[in-house]
């Protein structure tokens, strides 16, 4: 592998472009410490000042932002919106003929399609940026502590808030358009190695907090210990799993094409035990704190009413990662997700349609719609693999702390919140991309790659 990498840095081009890849992660970190207007720096800092911020909507966003979040940067939405209308577009292609037209173009209508994410991306990015904000003075007590003039209550408000907006909706469209270019000149798949960039940056802090000082020296042992057990294994099961895939056999018959005729061919359709990727976890998390984002404006500390008990008790249920209840939900949305999202995603290819047209079927299966049943019912049982799976690296943390009060070992949970379950997959899989795609550029100038 050595030998590979030297091989890869000695060869102009790909040296090019392997420094270009850098040169421009180190730009996007460097705007990533800019703060956004109209923020009060001093009073964020101190909230996210702790090892959590207790509110797992803003950890989902600053692991999507590239650790952003934590300085409230013009990039704290990173490329969050730029993937909800991604998906959003993925959700609504089998629904609308205009975009099942546009898919089946090729080329051409996969650049419409581009075009139409970018444009979907600029609203999502303003609506974002405003429940973002919201949503961080509701965490602090109040608006005014965070963002003392962001309304459009007087002129002064109205243009310090525009301004707030444009510059973030202008952060997340520059960090997109710094992935764009890592994809084209670059290395590897560029708005996963922002993502990659920034998880990986907030490590070194992360680990620092398992050497504080004032923790029992004892229990910060067994907290090193864990990690270093836990993310072993959890890399290796990652590996394996989205590695992992069940091969179907296809024959294709004998084909005559003009005076010649072709032998039929064996092959297979490779189908992948995790699909979905990390796309479930990111539903999940959204939808589990939209319900205690909700109930934050129904909860009223001079009335005891049935309604504000009701809005307290999600509040304190699902607006911190703590309890039975909060795990446990998270565990189903997670694999309830991956589910509905594998079967989405196998729609839309159509394989079986595209097995009949090209003269291709399965053994044994009738082509048409038996084989596309045959198909679905071997995709949702190797999918249950994978949303166990998931579910079970999405709630670690909750794991872990069960780990610690059991064995009483105070937080042992940090153990799993040096890397997320989530932030590991993503480092795992843009690593194995970035290797397979250098492995293509030495195996085109004949040099051996890193994986064979």
């Amino acid at each position: 592998m050595i030998e590979s990498i030297r091989n890869a840095y000695a060869l102009p081009d790909l040296r090019r472009r392997i420094l270009y890849t850098i040169l421009v992660l180190v730009i996007y970190r460097l705007v990533a410490n800019i703060p956004a207007p109209g923020v009060n720096l001093a009073a964020w800092l101190q909230f996210t000042s702790g090892a959590t911020t207790g509110n797992r909507f803003l950890d989902v966003l600053d692991l999507l932002s590239g650790g952003a979040v934590r300085n409230f940067s013009v990039m704290a939405m990173g490329v969050y919106p730029y993937i909800t209308a991604s998906i959003i577009l993925q959700l609504l292609t089998p629904l609308i003929p205009q975009l099942e037209e546009l898919q089946a173009e090729g080329e051409s209508g996969r650049n419409k399609i581009t075009r139409i994410t970018y444009f979907l991306t600029v609203p999502l990015a303003i609506l974002q940026a405003v429940g973002q904000i919201r949503l961080v003075g509701f965490s602090l007590g109040g608006m005014e502590t965070i963002m003392p003039f962001f309304g459009f209550g007087n002129a002064t408000e109205t243009l310090a808030t525009l301004t707030t907006l444009l510059a973030m909706t202008g952060g997340t469209m520059f960090a997109i358009w710094l992935g764009e270019l890592i994809t084209e000149n670059g290395i590897g798949q560029g708005i996963s190695l922002i993502i990659f960039g920034g998880i990986v940056a907030g490590v070194p802090e992360n680990l620092a907090r398992l050497f504080a000082p004032g923790t029992d020296p004892t229990a910060r042992w067994f907290t090193i210990a864990a990690f270093v057990l836990l993310t072993v294994v959890t890399v290796l099961v990652i590996v394996v799993v989205q590695e992992g895939q069940r091969r179907l056999p296809v024959q294709y018959g004998r084909r005559v094409r003009g005076r010649k005729v072709y032998q039929g061919q064996s092959t297979y359709i490779p189908l992948k035990v995790n699909t979905a990727g990390m796309i479930p976890i990111i539903f999940a998390q959204s939808l589990l704190t939209f319900p205690a984002l909700i109930a934050q404006f129904f909860i009223n500390p001079e009335s005891t009413g049935i309604g504000t008990r009701i809005a307290n008790y999600i509040y304190q249920t699902l607006g911190n990662a703590e309890g039975f209840v909060y795990w446990f939900v998270y565990f189903l949305l997670v694999v309830g997700f991956t589910f509905f999202y594998t079967d989405v995603m196998v729609q839309q290819q159509n394989l079986a349609q595209t097995l009949q047209r090209q003269g291709g079927f399965i053994p044994g299966i009738r082509p048409g719609q038996r084989t596309q049943s045959y198909i679905t019912s071997v995709v949702r049982r190797i999918t249950l693999v994978g949303a166990l799976f998931l579910g079970i690296v999405a709630i670690l943390p909750g794991i872990m702390q069960l780990v610690g009060s059991l064995l009483q070992i105070p937080d042992l949970e940090q153990s799993a919140l040096v890397v997320s379950g989530s932030g590991l997959i993503i480092v795992v899989g843009v690593v194995i991309d970035t290797l397979r795609q250098l492995e293509a550029q030495l195996l085109m100038r004949r040099y051996e790659g890193f994986i064979g």
